[in-house]
Parts: structure tokens; C-alpha cells; sequence
């Protein structure tokens, strides 16, 4: 898994946050109440040697304005920006982007605002842009509809999926777009599922994944063969450890695998 960490504390953005998040739980106290709250953006890979995403800011809003409005910002990026690549924040690496706390209340979205300096290299070292459409450079807007109780600390996680995020264009111009593909999810009310490789050689091309319903939450080893499943409400799953097909490995599930909302669920080393 990637990850990036966007802790959310200022004290001006406290007050300015105030005007749009409801109170809760004054207790007859002026002082206003409040959230600690994290941001951490993750990443499925794909088959690409870099994939370097221009990040300008991240923000928030809860549902009481019209969809343009009322937005927030709590990143502390430079106004330029900063890129990352995603393929190396691996095995629960992460980089902080912001570290902020808000008042308590309805926080309705989180929206991750995106620059034009988007990149990707291939495999062979090709460097090439991403073409990111207009609408997706004003913000990609992730519902999260939840209240921010005081006192307590929210690790939102933004699971980014770059294997479905890089469209190739068909036709002559063979032109990479970016169409981000994000799922949220919050360690309030999930957990994660942390296991290693020991095949070191073939780590990389291990893809390890949960079904949810209809839903598969998946993750690739890094080279130290160590992943990371984000996200995973609270039950009991099989893993399932895919191996890249030329390999010639099979593919190993592994069962019974108890998963508690805000604790990691470490696996014993496996061997394929």
C-alpha cells in the first residue's frame, strides 16, 4: 500500500472551520470543541515504474452550503504544490501533508485538489504526462458523511487505485489520463490487514486482496515483501495472495483472518 498522511491542527483554521462545522457536546463550556483528524491518501499500484501525482491541496466542508461552497483547505503544501510518487510509499511508509485539528461536527466531504504536473513513467523509463481533465484539477470530491465526535482522533484514509486511475487513449495518440479512482475509509470504523512475503524476489508482483461484498480492497508487496490492506470493516476474511501469472506460483489464500475496527491485524510470513 501507499500512503500519504494528511494530518488535520492550526489554530486559525479552528476558527475559520468554526463558521461551517455544527459544536457538539459544549457541556456549558465556551471553549469550542474539537476533532483530532488525519488524512492519509493509499495506493493500489499499477504496472508503471513511477506514478507521480501533483498534490495542491486537500479540503473539506460539511453538507449545509451548496456543493461550490463552504470549502475548507487544511493542507499546509507550498502554493506550487508537491509531487509524489505513489510507487514509493510502500508497506505502511508514509509522507504528512498536513496536520491540522478541526471543531467537532458533520464533516460531509474531503475533497483532494490536484495540479497539472502529473506524471508517469513506464517500465522501459519512458517518461510521460498525465493529462488530468479540467474537472478532476478543481478537486475530486470524496463523500464521507460522518460526525466528528471531541476528543477523538479520525485517521481518514483515501485508498487511490492507479491501476484504474490511468486510462491510455486509444487510437494514434496514445495519450496517459489520469481519472482518480479513490475510496475512503476511516480507522474509526475499519481496520488493516498487515502480512509480508518472504519470496523477496517476487514480492513486488504479489497482489494481496479482501472481498467485501462487492467490493475487493488490494494491495501490492513492496520490495521488502511486506503489504498493507487499508480500510477493512470490522469481520473475518480470507486473503487471497496473488503472484504475477509468469511466475508460475500459485495463487494461497489464507482464512479466518479476524479484522477489528481501529487495529492492525498482523499475518505470520508467507511463503509462495
Amino acid at each position: 500500500m501507499k500512503i500519504i498522511k494528511v494530518y488535520v491542527l492550526s489554530f486559525f483554521v479552528i476558527t475559520f472551520v468554526s463558521l461551517f462545522f455544527t459544536a457538539c457536546n459544549n457541556e456549558g463550556s465556551d471553549s469550542p470543541q474539537t476533532s483530532a483528524m488525519t488524512v492519509r491518501l493509499t495506493d493500489a499500484p499499477g504496472d508503471y515504474k513511477e506514478v507521480n501525482i501533483d498534490v495542491r491541496d486537500i479540503l473539506i466542508k460539511d453538507n449545509s452550503t451548496p456543493d461550490d461552497q463552504g470549502w475548507v483547505s487544511i493542507g499546509n503544501l507550498p502554493p506550487e504544490g508537491k509531487i509524489y510518487d505513489l510507487l514509493t510509499l510502500t508497506g505502511g511508509v508514509s509522507a504528512l501533508l498536513a496536520d491540522e485539528v478541526v471543531p467537532s461536527g458533520y464533516l460531509g466531504q474531503i475533497r483532494l485538489l490536484l495540479g497539472d504536473k502529473n506524471t508517469v513513467v513506464l517500465k522501459d523509463g519512458t517518461l510521460l504526462p498525465l493529462k488530468t481533465p479540467s474537472a478532476q484539477q478543481s478537486g475530486l470530491k470524496l463523500n464521507v458523511n460522518q460526525t466528528l465526535m471531541a476528543g477523538v482522533t479520525y485517521d481518514f484514509m483515501l485508498d487511490f487505485n492507479v491501476a484504474r486511475s490511468i486510462v491510455v487513449q486509444a487510437g494514434s495518440s496514445g495519450n496517459y489520463n489520469l481519472h482518480p479512482v479513490v475510496k475512503v475509509s476511516t480507522k474509526v470504523t475499519s481496520g488493516i490487514i498487515k502480512g509480508s512475503v518472504t519470496n523477496i524476489t517476487v514480492a513486488k508482483q504479489v497482489e494481496a486482496s479482501v472481498v467485501i461484498g462487492t467490493e475487493t480492497i488490494s494491495a501490492f508487496a513492496n520490495a521488502e515483501g511486506v503489504f498493507e490492506l487499508n480500510g477493512v470493516p470490522a469481520g473475518t476474511y480470507t486473503v487471497t495472495l496473488t503472484p504475477d501469472p509468469t511466475s508460475g506460483l500459485l495463487v494461497k489464500t489464507i482464512p479466518g483472518v479476524v479484522v477489528v475496527n481501529g487495529e492492525i491485524t498482523t499475518l505470520a510470513s508467507v511463503s509462495l
